[in-house]
């Protein structure tokens, strides 16, 4: 008998789980590229991550993604971790090695790639919002591009002030913590806008980060990590002040096509994982 219905299996951690369309676009490039793989979306409590994590090794998974809330608690329960991960602190792909799951982070890479088409990192200064898993990859990956300053803007001073650390101590760029007690104020001289927390995400697509979008100019560019939907609240607002706007489509397609390559070795077709998730949202893009 030559066929093989045992297929190798992938999938994601996270909870809330149900808005997460990177199933879509997963499965989609490994019917396109004709491998025999799953993609499994689990809504997972954080009680529950150790005993998920214990499952995925039990049934040989070939690796999973990990979401909110879930980026650096599974750091706990792995083998290892690769360097972008280590600096990070935060762990968005698991990747099984003989019979180690090691961590990697593809969150900030997926992020710098799609900005790629539309601002020239080297020498820029960044204002993000957040200090979560996501923000801490794009913080790091920002600053290992060439930017010259982060400004960190969080409504926790702790974590703010940890990932403004983390940028000074462990890349070449500089970084500040500003708390985030009211409308932020943009400062003139930024040139990248970064939205990297939860605000905005489906169901709550009304909902947009609290700050003063009087202080959005022209030659701004506002980009949203948010995939779902991607036109943000924020996005709009960007738009209509005449800010190069960048949703989270890019980002969540780079990461997955990296994490990918990681579990396949093989480097799968973007577009073809960008249309289906516009598909799956039913977007108009």
């Amino acid at each position: 008998m030559s066929a093989n219905f045992l297929s190798e299996l992938t999938g994601s951690f996270s909870k809330p789980a149900a808005e997460n369309p990177t199933v879509a676009m997963v499965e989609a490039a490994y019917r396109h590229h004709g491998l025999n793989w799953r993609y499994i979306n689990c809504e997972v409590a954080p009680e529950d991550l150790g005993a998920a994590v214990r499952g995925a090794r039990a049934m040989g998974w070939v690796g999973f993604n990990c979401s909110i809330p879930h980026k650096v608690a599974v750091i706990e329960h792995l083998d290892g971790l690769g360097e972008s991960a280590r600096i990070i602190g935060a762990v968005n792909t698991v990747v099984r090695r003989g019979d180690r799951y090691e961590g990697e982070n593809t969150d900030g890479r997926g992020f710098v790639e799609s900005l790629a088409a539309v601002l020239d990192l080297p020498g820029k200064t960044v204002v993000l919002l957040g200090a979560g898993g996501a923000a801490r990859a794009v913080a790091v990956e920002l600053a290992l591009a060439g930017v010259a300053h982060v400004t960190v803007v969080n409504r926790d001073p702790g974590r703010g002030q940890e990932l403004a650390q983390l940028v000074n101590d462990k890349t070449p760029a500089s970084a500040d913590f500003v708390p985030w007690n009211g409308p932020f104020v943009l400062p003139g001289a930024t040139d990248l806008l970064v939205n990297a927390t939860s605000i905005g995400l489906y169901p709550d697509v009304d909902a947009c980060p609290d700050i003063d979008l009087a202080s959005l100019h022209a030659g701004l560019v506002v980009a949203d990590a948010i995939p779902n939907p991607p036109r943000t609240a924020l996005i709009r607002a960007a738009e209509a002040r005449g800010c190069t706007v960048l949703d989270g489509l890019g980002m969540l397609v780079n990461q997955g096509r990296i994490a990918i390559h990681y579990w396949s070795g093989i480097e799968v077709d973007a577009q073809v994982m960008r249309d289906a998730l516009i598909q799956a949202l039913e977007l108009d893009c």
